[in-house]
């Protein structure tokens, strides 16, 4: 069993920090997405035809692609601590709160950075002006998750979740973009000070 991760991307960063609040240890290979390795014909054909990373590989020679299937993969194996909720209606809350740290938080924050950064320039079709619609609307949605954050300690509630995990992977992957917490932002800050100072956030 390892794990085509990659160092810098945050979708490997969410199955790491993961991983590393249940304490299990699988090897990692490096792939380095700055050469495209990712995007190459083999890899495609053996990994992921996606050409993504994290891809989980299990013994048997099965590929389990996207960060949130690969931790339900270990959720399933060690269901402790419970990242993913207990019982019916906490389970169905994180999985709300996760989809929303997703779509309305690391998807605009990622799209700005696929349409404005050099990294992708000549490798992608960008388109500037929509990066920065992304740009926008990811700060707008911090003010939201300010607010949201001042009624309870974690994302989904008073348990520290995989929504905490995918939320901090998109905040500060942000601000490569300098999408930043603002001052007036005190309970996303104090949310991100808790969250970043477990061990499991250097993983």
């Amino acid at each position: 069993m390892k794990i085509y991760s990659s160092a810098v991307a945050p979708n490997p960063r969410r199955v790491r920090i993961f991983l590393a609040e249940k304490e299990i240890q699988v090897p990692y290979e490096d792939v380095d997405i700055s050469s495209a390795v990712n995007r190459k014909p083999e890899y495609r054909k053996n990994i992921n035809p996606m050409g993504e990373v994290p891809v989980l590989e299990l013994d048997d020679g099965t590929h389990i692609a996207e960060s949130v299937a690969i931790c339900r993969y270990f959720e399933e194996l060690h269901p402790e601590p419970p990242l993913f909720g207990v019982g019916a209606k906490e389970r169905a809350l994180v999985e709300m709160w996760n989809r929303r740290m997703e779509f309305h938080v690391m998807l605009p924050v990622a799209q700005t950075f696929r349409n404005t950064s050099e990294f992708f320039k000549g490798r992608i079709a960008q388109v500037p002006e929509y990066g920065e619609v992304c740009r926008a609307a990811a700060e707008k949605i911090y003010t939201w998750l300010d607010e949201e954050l001042a009624t309870r300690r974690f994302i989904a509630g008073d348990r520290f979740t995989i929504a905490d995990i995918t939320a901090l992977c998109a905040v500060d992957f942000g601000r490569v973009s300098k999408i930043r917490i603002q001052p007036e932002q005190k309970n996303l800050a104090r949310w991100r000070e808790e969250v970043s100072s477990r061990p499991s956030a250097r993983a």
